[in-house]
C-alpha cells in the first residue's frame, strides 16, 4: 500500500514519464466529427507544429515554473481555479464530473497556504458537492453566485449592494443576478419540453444560469436543437445565449463574468488595491478568458490555459490537460511550504498589512483547514 501511494505521489509530483501522461479519453473530443482532422501522417506532423508554435507564445507554466516563483517572491499569491476540464476531465455526461482523490489533496494543500477559489459556471452547491473542502470559496454560475468572507469590500463604496450574509456558515453571498430567478426557472421549463425528444440534449439549471449539453448529441440533430434554443431565447431578451465546450450557455445580459469575480473576490479579501498581489487563474473554456483579460490589465499575475491543442487565448502560460494543472497545484504548494517553513505569516504576507487583515487572513485561510 505505502510502495503504491509512493508511487502516486511521484507521479502527481511530476517525475513521470511523459509516455504515462493523462490521455485524453476517445469520444469527449471538444471538437465534432466533421471538424476533426484527417487520420493520417501528414495531418498530426502538422498538428505537432501547429501546437509547437503555438506553445511558443504561451509556454508551459511547468517549464516557466521556477521564473514565475522568482517573480513572485515577497508578493502575495491569490488562486482562482475553473472546475470543469481543469480540476476535472470533460465527460459525456456532466452529472459524472469528478475530480480525483489526489486533485482534491492538492486543491487542499495549496488552499492551506494561498486564498483560494474556485469560479465555475456549474451552480455554487453543485461545484460545491464535486469539490467538497471548505477550505476554499466558491463562486457559481460564472461569478453570479459568490460565498465570500463577510468582510466590506475595501473599494465597494457601494459597488456591491446585493450582499447578503447566510446565516448557516456565517458568510457573504453575492448574487447579482437575484431579479432574473423567476425568469431563468421559466427558461429551464421551456427549455426542457422543447428538447426532450432530441437524443442527447440535456438541461442543467445552474441557479443563474442554464447550460444546454449536446455533447451526446449526433451530429445530424445539433441544427435542430440550436434553432429550438434560440427560438425560446427571441422571448427573452434580458439574456444573452453563448457557446462553450459542447454547451450552450444561457445567462443573464448583466455586465457580470469571470472577470468580475475575480476582482470582487480580490475587494473582498482586502487586496483589490495592492499593487504586489498576483491572480493565479487556471481554466479551459471561453468564459475563463474574462479572467485573463482581467489579469492582463492588471499587469501582474498569471492567466494560465488548460489546453491540449492550439487555441485563442488572451492567457500567458499553458497546462497541457487536469494532470498537468495537478502538478503546477503540488509544485506551487511545494513552493510556499519550503519558502514559508522558517516564516511568520506577517512575513508571507507582507510587513505592511494591518493587523486586521492579518487576524482575518489567519482566521480564514490558516483557521478552516481538514
Amino acid at each position: 500500500m505505502f510502495k503504491r501511494n509512493f508511487t502516486k505521489l511521484n507521479q502527481a509530483m511530476g517525475f513521470q514519464r511523459s509516455s504515462d501522461r493523462q490521455k485524453v479519453q476517445p469520444g469527449i473530443s471538444d471538437v465534432s466529427s466533421n471538424e476533426r482532422a484527417p487520420n493520417s501522417c501528414h495531418g498530426a506532423v502538422s498538428d505537432d507544429a501547429n501546437y509547437s508554435s503555438w506553445m511558443a507564445e504561451h509556454p508551459s507554466a511547468l517549464t516557466s515554473f521556477d521564473q514565475m516563483m522568482k517573480d513572485a517572491k515577497g508578493k502575495k499569491i491569490v488562486v482562482f481555479l475553473d472546475y470543469d476540464g481543469t480540476l476535472s476531465p470533460i465527460v459525456n455526461d456532466p452529472d459524472r464530473a469528478f475530480m480525483s482523490d489526489e486533485m482534491r489533496a492538492s486543491v487542499r494543500e495549496v488552499a492551506k497556504y494561498f486564498p483560494t477559489a474556485i469560479i465555475s459556471g456549474r451552480s455554487r452547491d453543485k461545484v460545491k458537492g464535486f469539490v467538497q473542502l471548505s477550505n476554499i470559496y466558491y463562486a457559481g454560475s460564472h461569478g453570479m453566485d459568490i460565498m465570500a468572507p463577510p468582510r466590506p469590500a475595501r473599494s465597494s463604496d457601494g459597488k456591491y449592494p446585493t450582499v447578503v450574509l447566510d446565516r448557516k456558515s456565517n458568510e457573504a453571498v453575492f448574487q447579482p443576478a437575484q431579479k432574473f430567478l423567476p425568469s431563468i426557472q421559466k427558461i429551464l421549463k421551456e427549455l426542457e419540453e422543447a428538447i426532450m425528444k432530441i437524443q442527447g440534449a440535456r438541461v442543467e439549471n445552474n441557479r443563474f444560469c442554464v447550460s444546454v449539453h449536446f455533447r451526446q448529441v449526433r451530429d445530424e440533430d445539433y441544427g435542430m436543437l440550436e434553432e429550438k434554443v434560440k427560438s425560446i431565447m427571441k422571448h427573452y431578451p434580458d439574456f444573452r445565449l453563448g457557446w462553450g465546450k459542447k454547451v450552450m450557455e444561457i445567462r443573464p445580459s448583466i455586465e457580470w463574468n469571470k472577470g468580475n469575480a475575480l476582482e470582487y473576490l480580490l475587494d473582498t479579501l482586502g487586496l483589490g488595491n495592492c499593487t504586489d498581489v498576483l491572480p493565479v487563474y487556471i481554466g479551459d473554456d471561453r468564459t475563463d478568458e474574462d479572467a485573463f483579460k482581467v489579469i492582463r490589465k492588471r499587469g501582474q499575475g498569471y492567466p494560465i490555459v488548460v489546453a491540449s491543442s492550439p487555441k485563442d487565448t488572451t492567457a500567458s502560460y499553458s497546462l497541457h490537460d487536469p494532470s498537468e494543472v495537478l502538478t503546477f497545484l503540488l509544485r506551487l504548494a511545494r513552493w510556499r511550504k519550503a519558502s514559508s517553513s522558517s516564516r511568520s505569516l506577517s512575513q508571507i504576507w507582507g510587513v505592511d498589512m494591518h493587523e486586521e487583515n492579518l487576524a482575518y487572513v489567519n482566521e480564514s485561510f490558516f483557521g478552516m483547514m481538514i
